[in-house]
């Protein structure tokens, strides 16, 4: 009987301890942000450092940011990564995040939007998005450059940034829960992954025009729509693309198209179009990053 009774305890503790460990994992929460998506953005007037309300709408940026993030804990989130990905990279007012939240500014990064992202995280979350450059709709709607491309294929199917970053983080098995943008950009990442939560902060109207919620409502709709997304984070499969991953990228004009085929494994499909095979998304990710950054004056 002694025997019987020690066995008991053993399993008890055992259990316990297994029970204190699951307890004690970080919950990791990756938080992309662009700002063509955020509340109220319509024109470069919000957009580049030049526009005159582009003070204000950083100010914007980041307290939708700040949203997510409060979303993310309320759901049990106990690490943060913040990733600044819209323009230079250096539009989130840093002094104004929390104080445990890590940031990644700047570029040229390996996995773009993405940097930073591993298998240590839980779910993925996207802020202040906008719909791709295929659409015929959507409030600034491009795929990584509105200046440069008209197209961007990943294994032949059109995809917004979402679907690259949602895959870059699939290619880690971390399913992305929650977007926000306008209504374009949120319908076609919900077609792309089933089960994702959205926040829709504005209407597209057209390209330079939208009916847009204000600043102080799109932020409570972002904190719970993330709140949400995280709670059933185990419910959202990650997007996981077939590899080798093609990339077929379309440009406005001749000349990319043709220099670019001077690189090995470069293929040039058409006039305006080159192909390029990685063996998984991370190298297309960086192919990408390669084309939209670099230039012969590089310096320093």
């Amino acid at each position: 009987m002694r025997l019987f009774y020690s066995a008991i305890a053993a399993c008890l503790a055992a259990c316990l301890a297994t029970g204190v460990a699951a307890a004690q994992q970080p919950l990791k929460v990756y938080i992309s942000v662009d700002m063509e998506g955020i509340a109220g953005v319509v024109t470069a007037d919000q957009l580049l450092p030049t526009g005159f309300e582009y003070e204000r709408f950083r100010g914007f940026m980041t307290a939708e940011t700040n949203a997510a993030i409060q979303g993310a804990r309320d759901a049990g989130a106990t690490a943060i990564v913040v990733s600044d990905s819209h323009g230079n990279g250096e539009n989130l007012l840093i002094e104004q995040l929390p104080s445990d939240v890590t940031l990644v500014r700047s570029w040229p990064r390996p996995l773009t939007m993405m940097e930073g992202i591993d298998s240590s995280f839980s779910a993925a979350v996207f802020i202040g998005y906008h719909a791709s450059t295929t659409s015929p709709a959507g409030v600034r709607a491009h795929t990584f450059s509105s200046a440069n491309f008209t197209s961007v294929e990943l294994n032949g199917v059109p995809i917004p940034e979402s679907g690259l970053n949602a895959a870059i983080a699939g290619r880690f098995g971390v399913p992305v829960v929650a977007i926000s943008g306008d209504d374009i950009a949120v319908h076609e990442t919900q077609q792309m992954i089933s089960g994702i939560e959205g926040a829709v902060v504005k209407r597209a109207i057209s390209f330079h025009a939208a009916a847009t919620m204000t600043p102080t409502a799109a932020q409570a709709l972002i904190r719970s729509t993330v709140r949400d997304g995280v709670k059933k984070r185990a419910s959202i499969k990650p997007y996981v693309l077939a590899t080798p991953v093609r990339l077929d990228l379309s440009f406005k004009n001749y000349r990319p198209a043709e220099l670019l085929t001077y690189l090995p494994g470069v293929q040039r499909v058409s006039s305006h179009t080159i192909r390029f095979v990685g063996k998984d998304i991370t190298d297309v990710s960086r192919f990408i990053e390669f084309v939209t950054n670099y230039q012969p004056d590089l310096a320093p």
